[in-house]
């Protein structure tokens, strides 16, 4: 370990939560949901990502998986943070969490109810708009969506709220406009943006912590790099280890949506790993490195 790097804990304090360091995702899991959710916290995943989008989550699934993973291993609602999202219609299939007549404010408090009946609890600790309504700035349908999970924070149904696949543009008018900042940005993230720097930059600087996802399957040719192989060489570990841990080391909360235990378990090894400045700045950079 270098004398100016420090040990990463597996618990972040933010805003006055505790946060795991670390997410289980449990996107296209289907009928292997539930059994895949009671594995990660068995592996000793805190923190359970979903989303009430039923074309690629199954989050009545992720909620019975909570309730064999919490009973097998004698724990409490209290030791997980889940976290859940709004999804527009536009991203939905006809299995639809609420009535999309309704106007937005009550599509989010339909969508939340129905979360909580899912995942079988009585408050969420991170609520996530699953995406601004179109490509480019926000529009009405995003500020009336934004205004009722403010509502839901301030009546102590939510704990955190956040974005999800939102653009630099669109962060910065949500941070500019809105009452209750966000807590969560949770993007795709890409070495060729150097792991979305210019979003990460404005969460460091207003606050948000940055989640990232598919940091693997998105970066498939970087990561085959030869400089990747050295520096997997090196810890003695997978390449896998190596994103996750650099994640880590960025400030990024990563997400993880692996299907073997095995995995799970190496990637909660990561908090004995350390990379150096000097492979910190391979990594992030390694999609501009001269081949």
């Amino acid at each position: 370990m270098s004398d100016d790097t420090h040990p990463i804990s597996r618990l972040i304090e933010h805003r006055g939560v505790t946060i795991p360091a670390f997410l289980y995702g449990t996107a296209w899991k289907e009928d292997q949901t539930a059994k895949l959710t009671a594995m990660a916290i068995e592996a000793g995943f805190s923190g359970i990502d979903t989303a009430n989008q039923r074309c690629h989550y199954d989050e009545a699934g992720v909620g019975k998986g909570i309730q064999l993973g919490l009973s097998k291993n004698g724990l409490q609602r209290s030791d997980l943070f889940l976290q859940t999202k709004f999804t527009y219609a536009a991203s939905q299939d006809h299995r639809l969490p609420y009535d999309p007549k309704a106007d937005y404010a009550a599509q989010v408090r339909q969508s939340f109810t129905s979360s909580l009946e899912h995942l079988n609890t009585s408050y969420l600790d991170s609520y996530i708009l699953h995406g601004p309504a179109s490509g480019h700035g926000l529009n009405e349908a995003d500020r009336e969506v934004w205004r009722a999970m403010e509502d839901l924070q301030k009546s102590g149904s939510v704990r955190l709220i956040g974005v999800s696949n939102i653009g630099l543009e669109q962060l910065q008018l949500l941070i500019e406009e809105a009452e209750v900042k966000p807590a969560f940005v949770q993007n795709r993230c890409y070495a060729r943006t150097r792991w979305d720097a210019g979003i990460r930059a404005l969460c460091h600087a207003n606050d948000i912590i940055y989640q990232g996802f598919s940091l693997l399957t998105a970066n498939s040719a970087e990561l085959n790099r030869p400089e990747m192989q050295t520096i997997s060489k090196r810890l003695d570990c997978s390449l896998a280890q190596v994103v996750f841990r650099f994640a880590l080391q960025l400030g990024m909360i990563p997400l993880i949506g692996t299907t073997r235990k095995r995995h799970m378990q190496e990637d909660l090894a990561i908090y004995e790993l350390e990379l150096t400045d000097a492979e910190i700045d391979r990594i992030e950079n390694i999609a501009f490195k001269i081949k």
